[in-house]
C-alpha cells in the first residue's frame, strides 16, 4: 500500500465484529454497526503517543472512508482518537 497520511492524521483499518451473539444468534449484515477499533496501518509526521500497529478506539462517524486496492480504510485526525486499547 502506498498511503502515507499527513500532519496529524491516521490510517486505520477497522476490525471486524463478531458475526454472532454470545447466545449463537447469527447476526445480519445489515444490522451491524460500524465497528469503532482499529488498526493503524500509517501515520503522519505530527502524530504522537500513537504508533503503528496500535489498537485504537475511535467514534462511530468518525474519519473518512478510503478504498484502496480493494480494501477499506479510515483516515482520520489524531483528534478523533478516543485512546488506546492496551
Amino acid at each position: 500500500m502506498n498511503f502515507q497520511p499527513l500532519g496529524d492524521r491516521l490510517l486505520v483499518q477497522r476490525l471486524e465484529e463478531s458475526k454472532t451473539t454470545a447466545s449463537g444468534i447469527i447476526i445480519p449484515d445489515n444490522a451491524k454497526e460500524k465497528p469503532s477499533q482499529g488498526k493503524v496501518l500509517a501515520i503522519g509526521s505530527d502524530v504522537e503517543n500513537v504508533a503503528v500497529n496500535d489498537t485504537v478506539v475511535f467514534g462511530k462517524y468518525a474519519g473518512t472512508e478510503l478504498a484502496i486496492d480493494g480494501k477499506e480504510y479510515v483516515v482520520m485526525e489524531l483528534s478523533d482518537i478516543l485512546g488506546i486499547m492496551k
